[in-house]
């Protein structure tokens, strides 16, 4: 066989492993004792898990305090025994925010194979083929469409289910979805090392005969991640992330799309002016990491398809505007939206976005702490003194009472700013589908919990559900520096962590709005309208089945147009599907006309000097379009 010839800079697992052995013995009591904050005193799902998954992990963390407690460094055991049991107790709560990070030398590495498998259907049977391989490796008869067979001895879908149980996926098919994706790739930040040092994989060849192929693992440095959420900003305050599946994206772009790699979030945009896409083409983009926007052609028609990879950004107004040019080039028939295996980011990103979409306004999810004393001290410290990262006010109240009252969470108040959500308004006026599957998780999760309770448009899933994490996550150094800013509290519970290790807990839960208000999407997630089962065709040939599948949803529906000129006195409208117009100049009512004709003029004194002109249209009463016009 020929060894790949990936820029990756690696070694081999044992030989890495090797270099992993610092903690001490009071390193680890303080890990444990540190969890057992997050856990009992911050952890917002707490209730939830033990109801869910009959787990407790507080009373698990205590045994291993016990345990330790009676250790010596002479009789504690191998440092990995202990990451594997911290982690496992981490895990049993199926909670992809609620983490415990391994310290030095894991952080920042990956574990991986030199090839990718993924699944597919034949009707009711599930396949698993070979669809990437690193540049420059090759074995005999192996390559990208090879079908594998058996993993290590074990019949390849029952090794996958094994593999699922040891991740945290908060749904069968969260957890299936993360057992197959773990199966050639593991970030060691949030997973401890693979057991075996190498994998013998039998599969089908190319040639049709069976063969098996053994490699090891092996280890290299991963790409560092865009938002530091271990600082007290925006962004890190609003994360909402997978963080597993975040390192994976990262690790993907470097290992097989290194032309996606950029060391920042935007590249500019200037030079990037395009003319609408023509059919089959990419539209270029500043951000190539977090879009990949073209037109496709289905049976059903030409529509735009725009790839959302993240929402982890730092600036979402600036995400969004590129979204937004990016759509504004593409087909406006009709959009296919695929935010498959995005594991989330910020949660303004996400929510920002849903507005471009639809006429109706956007109500952000609401959010709950869980009321416990240190939550409270966390709240009224950035109440009393908040600053521009941080408001944490208006849980305060509820939060005070609840000790009156034993309530269970605080009142509900949403991380993302309305405003920022109904800053630009509508901006696509085709239909629209959404793709999904079991890897979008997070800000993600509610980014299509959004989509589906605004009504925006209808779902496709590749999955049974999407990965169902509803929450804001915070790291443990973020927690500490809340009770340190702007200036300390006395007797905080954090302490700094040994070795470079972190921790990250769910501290916050989301709730759904409109018809399924006040349902969480922890563990519930996002159902699809409709299910796609992932063909062969789709996995190796650009996913020509499923995006036939999304055309074929998206044929037939209204194309509505609403485009705006404002001159001084007089604004006109020219439109398709509308059968009515209100006009709104700086949030007073200026006109309504019936829409008789495609252009129709209507007169507004004042129009030239105010700074917000909104149109609203209607059809048989509906609001179906809308469009904001901004001007200093």
């Amino acid at each position: 066989m020929t060894e790949p010839t990936s820029g990756v800079a690696k070694q081999e697992l044992d030989d890495f492993l090797r270099t992993a052995d610092k903690l001490t013995l009071d390193d680890r009591r303080l890990l444990v004792q540190q969890a057992l904050v997050l856990i009992e005193q911050n952890y917002v799902h707490l209730p939830l898990k033990a109801a869910m998954h009959a787990v407790n992990p507080v009373q698990r963390l205590r045994l291993l305090a016990v345990r330790l407690s009676r250790q010596t460094p002479q009789t504690m055991g191998p440092e990995w025994r202990f990451h594997a049991e911290l982690s496992e107790i981490f895990h049993a709560v199926r909670d992809l925010h609620t983490n415990y990070l391994l310290p030095q030398p894991f952080s920042g590495r990956i574990a991986f194979l030199p090839y990718l498998i993924e699944e597919h259907y034949d009707g009711e049977r599930r396949h698993y083929v070979i669809t990437r391989t690193l540049q420059g490796f090759s074995a005999p008869g192996f390559g990208p469409g090879v079908e594998v067979t058996h993993w290590n001895g074990i019949p390849i879908d029952r090794a996958v289910e094994i593999n699922a149980g040891r991740f945290a996926g908060s749904n069968p098919a969260a957890r299936h979805a993360r057992g197959l994706q773990s199966m050639t790739i593991r970030p060691l930040r949030v997973h401890v090392p693979p057991d075996e040092s190498w994998v013998v994989l039998t599969y089908v060849g190319q040639d049709g005969i069976r063969r098996e192929l053994s490699e090891t693992w092996r280890v290299g440095e991963n790409l560092p991640p865009f938002v530091n959420a271990d600082e007290l900003s925006v962004a890190a305050t609003a994360q909402g992330l997978d963080l597993g599946a975040d390192e994976i994206s990262r690790a993907l772009k470097l290992l097989y799309v290194p032309e996606a790699v950029t060391p920042h979030e935007s590249l500019g945009g200037a030079e990037l002016a395009a003319e609408p896409a023509e059919a089959g083409a990419d539209v270029p983009t500043s951000m190539p990491g977090f879009f990949r926007a073209r037109s496709v052609v289905t049976p059903s028609g030409t529509f735009g398809h725009i790839r959302v990879f993240s929402f982890s950004v730092n600036d979402p107004d600036a995400f969004v505007r590129e979204f937004v040019r990016l759509i504004g080039l593409l087909p406006q028939n009709g959009l296919i939206l695929d935010v498959r295996d995005n594991g989330g980011g910020h949660i303004f990103a996400s929510e920002f976005l849903l507005q471009t979409l639809t006429p109706r306004p956007i109500v952000p999810e609401p959010t709950q702490f869980i009321t416990t004393n240190l939550n409270l001290r966390i709240c009224r410290q950035h109440q009393e003194n908040p600053t521009e990262q941080i408001d944490l006010g208006p849980w305060c109240p509820s939060m005070e009472q609840a000790l009156e009252t034993g309530a269970v969470y605080s009142g509900a108040f949403s991380i993302t700013p309305a405003g920022g959500a109904n800053a630009i308004g509508q901006q696509y006026f085709g239909p629209v589908v959404l793709i999904t599957n079991a890897l979008c998780y997070s800000a993600t999760d509610i980014f299509a919990a959004g989509f589906q309770d605004h009504k925006i448009g209808k779902i496709l899933g590749t999955d049974d559900n999407t990965g169902a994490g509803g929450a804001n996550v915070w790291t443990h150094e973020l927690l500490k520096l809340l009770l340190e800013l702007p200036s300390p509290a006395p007797e905080t519970p954090y302490k700094p962590l040994p070795g470079g290790a972190g921790m990250r807990v769910s501290i916050r839960r989301t709730l759904r709005v409109h018809d399924l208000a006040g349902t969480p999407v922890e563990d519930l997630g996002v159902v699809p309208d409709f299910r796609h089962r992932m063909t062969r065709r789709d996995v190796l040939q650009g996913n020509e089945d499923l995006l036939a599948k999304a055309g074929e949803i998206l044929s037939g529906q209204p194309v509505r147009r609403l485009d705006v000129q404002v001159s001084a006195a007089q604004v006109t409208l020219t439109t398709a599907l509308v059968d009515r117009a209100d006009l709104y100049l700086d949030g007073r009512p200026a006109a309504s006309v019936d829409v008789k004709q495609q252009v129709t003029t209507v007169p507004a004194p004042g129009a030239g000097t105010a700074h917000v002109i909104r149109v609203e249209g209607f059809q048989g009463g509906e609001l179906v379009a809308s469009r904001t016009i901004l001007r200093p």
